[in-house]
């Protein structure tokens, strides 16, 4: 498949103090990248520097193949000069202002005229479903509302690049679940490149065509969502999609982590994962015969639910995460502190290749 020429193509490089922000991002017109990572992994840097709210230290940042920041010729354009909207985590409409003319004010400062940029921000409103709120404050509008006003604002100065930080973070569970629906209605409507920072997984497998994984600012996995779904290469990257991944050696179906040889169903030699589902991981009182050829002691450090069963957090020779139902854990009477055995079959196992 052909690669689709970049609308947005950066390097940003960023210091501040002691963390370094060093990411390549390319976004294609009309693509949705999603940007993960754990707290203080450079996501909220990356958009700053995008948005033009900080300026790169190295590297470069061209939108629509004319550069916006480039610090060795030097050249830095201003926020207000770059063809880009935002929504902002808690949204930052204009209080004093309406729906309408919130939604008006990008093409005003565009210099479009005020009678002709309030018939534009009338039709925006209409298409995010809130024509019959145009003279309403942002006080009056729900969180959902707000957030359909904050994304016709950024969507009215047709920008190339549109940037979303946390968009639907700030919503209650029922609403989230209405407006992710709504934003990738929007999402897969508008021409420009996206690119969606979140640290909610759901959102970002919902909403976009690409993930984008940074940790300690760098890029460490990228891909589509089956792509990084399926072979996680951190850690961090394993819990975002609910699995647990070990790095070892593997020899043949072996792959030794830390002194415990797992028997996997793929083949491998050299530096390899294995990934399995926490629901794949059976418990038992007593060293288990028969079927499971992954066996190790473990001690359960903690129990929480999670969703319908209970989620059952495991140190010993390698730590594992298991899912049980609550009668099983009933029946096994688990509580923190016993010792009991893991037990995973190589079928439920995946192994593939790891960098050197």
């Amino acid at each position: 498949m052909t690669e689709r020429p970049a609308l947005l193509d950066a390097h940003l490089i960023v210091d501040l103090g002691g963390f370094r922000l060093d990411a390549r991002l390319r976004i294609a017109a009309g693509e949705v990248v999603a940007l993960l990572g754990p707290n203080g992994s450079g996501k909220t840097t990356a958009l700053r520097a995008l948005a033009g709210l900080r300026p790169l230290t190295s590297g470069y940042l061209r939108l629509g193949g004319r550069e916006m920041d480039r610090p060795d010729r030097p050249l830095w354009t201003p926020t207000e000069h770059r063809s880009i909207g935002v929504v902002f985590q808690e949204y930052l409409l204009f209080p004093h202002l309406t729906a309408l003319d919130n939604v008006a004010f990008g093409p005003r400062r565009h210099g479009v005229p005020r009678r002709e940029a309030r018939e534009q921000a009338a039709r925006w409103l209409d298409r995010v479903g809130l024509s019959g709120y145009a003279r309403r404050k942002p006080r009056y509008l729900s969180g959902g509302q707000a957030q359909r006003v904050a994304l016709a604002r950024a969507l009215a100065v047709a920008p190339e690049l549109l940037l979303l930080d946390e968009p639907l973070a700030a919503l209650d569970a029922g609403t989230r679940l209405d407006t992710r629906g709504e934003l990738l209605h929007h999402l897969t409507d508008h021409p420009g490149a996206t690119l969606l920072v979140t640290h909610d997984p759901l959102d970002a497998l919902v909403l976009a065509d690409r993930l984008v994984i940074i940790e300690h600012g760098r890029v460490v996995q990228e891909g589509d969502a089956a792509t990084v779904t399926a072979q996680p290469r951190t850690d961090y990257v394993a819990r975002l999609v609910g699995l647990n991944l070990y790095r070892g050696k593997a020899t043949g179906h072996g792959v030794e982590v830390d002194g415990v040889t797992l028997t996997t169903a793929d083949p491998l030699t050299g530096d390899a994962f294995v990934a399995f589902r926490p629901s794949a991981v059976a418990l038992h009182r007593q060293r288990p015969d028969g079927s499971p050829r992954n066996t190790w002691p473990a001690v359960i450090a903690g129990i929480q639910r999670h969703g319908d069963n209970l989620r059952i957090q495991l140190t010993g020779p390698i730590p594992v995460a298991a899912d049980v139902t609550q009668a099983a854990a009933a029946h096994l009477q688990l509580a923190p502190g016993q010792h009991v055995w893991a037990a995973v079959k190589a079928a439920e196992t995946h192994a593939y290749p790891a960098a050197p």
